[in-house]
């Protein structure tokens, strides 16, 4: 299989010493499934973060502005830094750059069991973004290398580690971290070190493997003036995507209980649904790219989910669980279109794409919740479900992104 482009351009994985365009590339599933299990170690820190909070202000006296300035630190490095990181790597490609990665998350998290200053939980915020930035753009372009040209299938796969990973946050902070404290989550990252070590060799094997092999230019499939086009489409289904998650993952528990009047544990559990549906949808939405067009996936995804978003404030208890499930199941299938789409529209700079769109999806998602939970203060958290249920309303922008020819596995 070969990448979606508008003309015959070679295949490209972003590497500058990847074979040539044609060359068979098998699929190597355990390497897709070891970048998704380190991607799930990775993402369960971050959701774990936020789980500490409460931890750390009654601990040392933290105030709300200090908890604040601890996330912008943590959300700055862990956004800002992966596109960079990415336009490197694309260049010079790294392996020992996983494994490092992780390293500065695990002296971030040592560091928080240890340090007792707010300057040193800044650092220490910094360092487990670090660890986030590094991780990504490299991480999912070794996902799109062992694809064997399936691309769809390796983001899906990948993502849906991530997905789970933030799922299992919360929950590690209510098993290993309240009872025995944040320090023994340092084994869960020397775990992914360990895995990322060896992820890690097998990329460098492949770069070795075809080292000095010769590799066609990529070819600029489309004007400039279209590809910035169609980016900057793609960047704001992102923003309408991460916005009306974050009204999920961040307000659902407390809507449920305001507008049905549920117990905190009942509206967990329909979080849960929702997260669950999430996860289904992030991995059957790659490899139904693959076959269908990721075009198409797109539109689906998230313009589908707006009949649906806009009847779930108006639904009653039941049908409001129903709703977020078939939310959940749509809409996610958008990132992982989304990343290989864009990685296909700018041939050669799988790195940086993917850092810029993994960076939009953790800032969209931080903007979003604090801009959301602003208005509910202000409104009230229903008016704010009315509000978000127009946001899938933008996939209509789709009608903007160019017709990519594809071959489909």
């Amino acid at each position: 299989m070969t990448t979606d482009t508008t003309t015959a351009a070679p295949a490209d994985t972003g590497a500058t010493s990847l074979p040539p365009a044609g060359a068979a590339q098998p699929l190597v599933m355990s390497i897709i499934l070891a970048a998704g299990g380190a991607h799930l170690i990775n993402d369960m820190i971050q959701a774990l973060l936020p789980s500490i909070y409460p931890m750390l202000k009654a601990n040392y006296h933290l105030s709300f502005t200090q908890v604040g300035l601890i996330t912008l630190t943590f959300q700055v490095t862990a956004s800002l830094l992966q596109p960079w990181i990415g336009m490197y790597t694309d260049r010079h490609p790294q392996p020992w750059l996983l494994p490092s990665g992780a390293v500065a998350t695990l002296v971030g998290i040592v560091m928080l069991s240890m340090v007792g200053s707010f300057p040193a939980f800044l650092l220490a915020a910094a360092l487990i973004g670090i660890g986030s930035s590094t991780f990504h753009p490299e991480a999912s372009r070794i996902a799109r290398m062992a694809s064997g040209g399936r691309f769809g299938l390796a983001q899906s796969t990948f993502q849906v580690g991530g997905n789970a990973g933030s799922a299992f946050g919360p929950l590690l902070a209510a098993a290993i971290v309240v009872p025995y404290g944040q320090g023994n989550v340092a084994w869960f990252v020397l775990l992914a070190i360990v895995v990322l070590s060896l992820v890690s060799g097998w990329y460098r094997r492949h770069l070795a493997a075809n080292k000095g092999k010769a590799r066609p230019r990529p070819a600029q499939a489309l004007p400039a003036s279209t590809v910035r086009r169609a980016l900057l489409v793609l960047a704001l289904l992102v923003f309408s995507k991460y916005f009306y998650m974050a009204s999920f993952t961040s307000y659902f528990t407390f809507y449920l209980i305001d507008r049905f009047h549920l117990s905190v544990a009942n509206s967990q559990l329909y979080l849960f649904l929702f997260l669950g549906a999430v996860a289904v949808g992030t991995f059957v939405g790659g490899p139904i790219g693959d076959r269908i067009g990721r075009k198409l996936v797109i539109w689906i995804s998230i313009l589908g989910a707006a009949p649906f978003a806009l009847l779930l404030p108006h639904a009653n208890l039941f049908w409001t669980g129903a709703l977020s499930v078939v939310i959940g199941l749509v809409i996610a299938s958008a990132f992982s279109a989304i990343v290989v789409y864009a990685q296909e529209l700018v041939p050669g700079k799988v790195g940086m794409i993917a850092g810029v769109f993994f960076g939009l999806m953790f800032g969209f998602g931080g903007i979003g919740a604090a801009l959301l939970g602003h208005l509910a203060d202000l409104y009230g958290i229903a008016w704010v479900y009315g509000l978000c249920a127009f946001l899938p309303l933008a996939g209509l922008l789709t009608v903007f992104l160019p017709d990519l020819k594809e071959q489909r596995g």
